[in-house]
């Protein structure tokens, strides 16, 4: 861990550090593949135009196809990033769910410990109780009285 300032130290911290960075590192991949897409949909478009020789028209096939290919490379990219997404929301909701549970399942470990604590001193209290009365029954003029 840190031991610089004391702020921003810890596992929540790195964590947090981490995430911002891989954050940043997506929308970086966003804006490229978007600007990819925009630039060769342009290229295409302007590449889309009929001229009269034959050759250039080949040449502007090629280039179609090309660009084609890059908008599709692009796309692809995004839907990539999409499901790169999709799994670490499913994947982080359940590490925190599994930290909830976790913390749940140690409160009711020590509310248990506790609980039992507190039985096998009741339980303590109502033998020594028990035992108080056993004795002044026995030694009570009462019971005495009652046997003879």
């Amino acid at each position: 861990m840190n031991k610089g300032t004391g702020v921003g130290t810890g596992p929540t911290a790195a964590a947090a550090a981490v995430a911002a960075q891989k954050q940043k590192t997506m929308m970086q991949r966003v804006e490229t593949d978007i600007a990819n897409i925009v630039d060769n949909f342009t290229q295409l478009v302007n590449v889309a135009r009929v001229n009269e020789p034959p050759v250039r028209n080949s040449q502007e096939t090629f280039m179609m196809e090309m660009r084609a290919a890059r908008m599709v490379q692009a796309a692809d990219s995004l839907l990539k990033l999409v499901s790169e997404l999709k799994q670490t929301a499913i994947f982080s909701g359940f590490a925190s769910l599994n930290d909830h549970v976790e913390q749940r399942t140690n409160e009711f470990n020590q509310q248990a410990e506790k609980t039992d604590r507190m039985l096998a001193r009741i339980g303590e209290e109502a033998a020594a109780s028990l035992k108080e009365l056993e004795s002044h029954y026995y030694s009570s003029a009462q019971r005495t009285a009652d046997t003879e």
